[in-house]
C-alpha cells in the first residue's frame, strides 16, 4: 500500500513539474508586458513588476499598422477556419459514406499529401497567387488554406463512427443526401468540427512564413510577421514585445478555455473507426 502511495506522489511531482515547465514562459511573458524596460532587464530578475503598469499595451496599439494588421489576422483566421471546415466536412463526408469508382485511391492520394514537407508547396502556391493576380493582397493569405488533408481524415473519421441507420432512416423520410449530410450528419460530428476549428485558427493565426512570401506591404500583413518585427525595431525593450505577444494570443486562449471539451473529445475521436 505505501508503494502504491509513493508511487502515486512521484506521478504526481512529475505531472507538476512539467505543468510548471509549460506555464512558467507564458507567467514570465504576462508578468513583462507589466513591467518597466528596466525591469524587465533587472539583475537578479524579478518575477512581478513593482506597479501593474499598462504603458507597454498603449504603444502597441498606439502603432500605426498594429489594429490594421489584427484586423486582417481576424479577417484571414475567420475565413480559412470556415473554409477549411465547411470544405472538409463534405469531403469527409464524401468519402466515408458515398461510394464512387476510385474513392479509396483518392483518399489514399489526399493522405499522401500528410507525408509531403509543407515548404515544397510554397513555391507552386506563390506562383498561383502571382497568376492570378492577388499578390499584396488578403485573399492571398488564406485561398491555399481553404482545404486541408488532414481536415479530411479527421472528419471522414468522425462521420464514420455515426451508424448507418440513421442515414437509412432519413432516406426513408425522403431526405436527399444534402438533407442528411447537413441536417443529421453534420450536427453529430460537433465535437470533430470544433477540434478542427481551433486546429485551424491556432495555425492561421500564427502562420509567419506565408504572408512574408506572398506580401510585402505593412498593410496587408498579419499579426506574426508583425511581432517578429518588433524584436529589431525594439531591441531591449521587452515589455512592448511581451505586450504584442499577450494581444496576440488572448483569442487562442480564449476560444480554447471555452470549447476545451469538444476540442478533447474531437481529438480522441480520430482514433475511433477506419
Amino acid at each position: 500500500m505505501r508503494k502504491r502511495e509513493i508511487k502515486k506522489a512521484l506521478i504526481h511531482l512529475i505531472l507538476i513539474a512539467g505543468i510548471g515547465v509549460t506555464i512558467l514562459p507564458f507567467f514570465w511573458m504576462i508578468t513583462t508586458a507589466f513591467k518597466t524596460q528596466g525591469e524587465s532587464v533587472q539583475m537578479p530578475p524579478i518575477w512581478f513588476p513593482s506597479a501593474w503598469r499598462l504603458d507597454a499595451f498603449k504603444e502597441v496599439l498606439a502603432k500605426p499598422n498594429f489594429l490594421m494588421v489584427y484586423k486582417n489576422t481576424i479577417i484571414t483566421t475567420v475565413v480559412t477556419v470556415l473554409g477549411q471546415v465547411g470544405l472538409c466536412a463534405m469531403a469527409g463526408y464524401g468519402f466515408a459514406r458515398i461510394h464512387f469508382p476510385g474513392r479509396d485511391i483518392l483518399f489514399v492520394l489526399i493522405l499522401g499529401v500528410l507525408m509531403i514537407p509543407p515548404q515544397i508547396f510554397l513555391m507552386p502556391q506563390y506562383l498561383i497567387i502571382q497568376n492570378m493576380g492577388l499578390l499584396n493582397t488578403i485573399p492571398a493569405l488564406f485561398l491555399p488554406n481553404l482545404f486541408s488533408a488532414f481536415g479530411t481524415f479527421l472528419l471522414r473519421q468522425s462521420f464514420l463512427s455515426l451508424p448507418k441507420e440513421l442515414e437509412e432512416a432519413a432516406m426513408l423520410d425522403g431526405c436527399n443526401r444534402f438533407q442528411i449530410f447537413l441536417r443529421i450528419m453534420l450536427p453529430l460530428t460537433k465535437s470533430s468540427l470544433v477540434a478542427l476549428s481551433i486546429m485551424v485558427m491556432k495555425f492561421a493565426w500564427n502562420d509567419l512564413m506565408w504572408p512574408l512570401i506572398v506580401n510585402t506591404s505593412a498593410k496587408k500583413m498579419t499579426l506574426a510577421p508583425t511581432l517578429a518585427s518588433m524584436i529589431s525595431e525594439y531591441g531591449s525593450n521587452y515589455p512592448v514585445q511581451m505586450a504584442g505577444a499577450v494581444l496576440s494570443i488572448l483569442p487562442i486562449v480564449i476560444l480554447f478555455i471555452i470549447f476545451q471539451k469538444q476540442f478533447i473529445e474531437g481529438v480522441a475521436s480520430t482514433g475511433v473507426k477506419g
